[in-house]
C-alpha cells in the first residue's frame, strides 16, 4: 500500500520543535513533502525545506509561503500550529499582550491560511489542521488569555470548514491536552516547586500524565489525510478523556 499522503506537499507552521516537529516528522513518514515555517528555520529537522516566517507578519507570511510554492510547485496540507502560551487570569495582562497573543493565535490562523489558499483551492486534497487545546472546552485556571485565544481558534475552524466546503477544502483542528512540550518544559521550570506542579498537570488529565507529542501528531494525520475526506469542521480531542470524562478518585 502506498503511503497516506503520497506526493502530497504539506506546510506546518511552528514546525521545527515540540508538537509541530511531531507532525513534520509523522506526516513525512507518510509520504508528504513537508515545508517548516518557523522563527527558528535552523531548528527543523535535517532534510526538510525550513523556511523563516513570522506569522505576526503578513509580508513575512506571503514571502515564506511563496517560497514553498516555488519550492514544491503546489501546497495540499496546511498545519496551522505555531502559537504562544500566556498565564494569568483577566486582571494579569495588558492590553498589549493581548493584542500580541491574538495576533499570534488567532490572526496568525488566518494570514497563514489567507496566503495558502489559491494553492490550496487547487488541490485534489486539500486539508487544514488547526491546533486548538482543551482550554477551548474546560475552564483551566490562570490561563483567561491563553482560553480566549484558543477558544477563538476552535470557533475559527468550524467557520473555515463552513466557508471552503464547497471549495473541497477540509477543516478541522486537534485540540491536545497538557502536552509534554518545550513551552510546558519552561513553565515547569519557573514553577516554585516542578516537581509538584508537574504531578499536579499529570493528575488533572484522567490517564494521568502528560500527552506526548506524537500522540497529537497521529490524530493530525488522520485529519489531514484523504482518507477522512467525510470529516469537516470537527475538534479532536487528544487529552487523556480531561475533557469529555468525569472519573470518580482513585481509592
Amino acid at each position: 500500500m502506498s503511503p497516506a499522503l503520497d506526493g502530497l506537499v504539506a506546510v506546518v507552521t511552528g514546525g521545527a520543535s515540540g508538537i509541530g516537529a511531531a507532525v513534520a516528522e509523522r506526516l513525512g513518514a507518510e509520504g508528504a513533502r513537508i515545508a517548516v515555517l518557523d522563527l527558528r528555520p535552523e531548528d527543523a529537522a535535517p532534510g526538510i525545506f525550513a523556511v523563516a516566517a513570522n506569522i505576526a507578519q503578513e509580508d513575512s507570511v506571503n514571502t515564506a509561503i511563496e517560497d514553498v510554492f516555488e519550492h514544491f510547485g503546489r501546497i495540499d496540507i496546511l498545519i496551522n500550529n505555531a502559537g504562544i502560551g500566556a498565564q494569568g487570569d483577566i486582571a494579569d495582562n495588558p492590553d498589549e499582550e493581548w493584542a500580541r497573543v491574538l495576533n499570534i493565535n488567532v490572526t496568525g490562523i488566518a494570514r497563514v491560511t489567507r496566503a495558502a489558499l489559491p494553492h490550496l483551492r487547487r488541490s485534489p486534497a486539500a486539508a487544514i489542521v488547526n491546533t486548538s487545546s482543551i482550554a477551548a472546552t474546560a475552564g483551566l485556571p490562570q490561563r483567561a488569555l491563553y482560553s480566549a485565544s484558543k477558544g477563538a481558534v476552535l470557533a475559527l475552524t468550524r467557520a473555515m470548514a463552513a466557508d471552503h466546503l464547497h471549495e473541497g477544502i477540509r477543516v478541522n483542528c486537534v485540540s491536545p491536552g497538557t502536552a509534554d512540550t518545550p513551552w510546558v518544559g519552561r513553565l515547569l521550570d519557573s514553577a516554585d516547586d516542578p516537581a509538584a506542579e508537574r504531578a499536579a498537570l499529570e493528575a488533572r488529565q484522567p490517564h494521568g500524565r502528560l500527552v506526548n507529542p506524537g500522540e497529537i501528531a497521529e490524530a493530525v494525520l488522520y485529519l489531514a489525510s484523504p482518507g477522512a475526506g467525510s470529516t469537516t469542521g470537527v475538534s479532536l480531542a487528544v487529552d487523556g478523556g480531561m475533557d469529555a470524562l468525569r472519573l470518580r478518585p482513585r481509592s
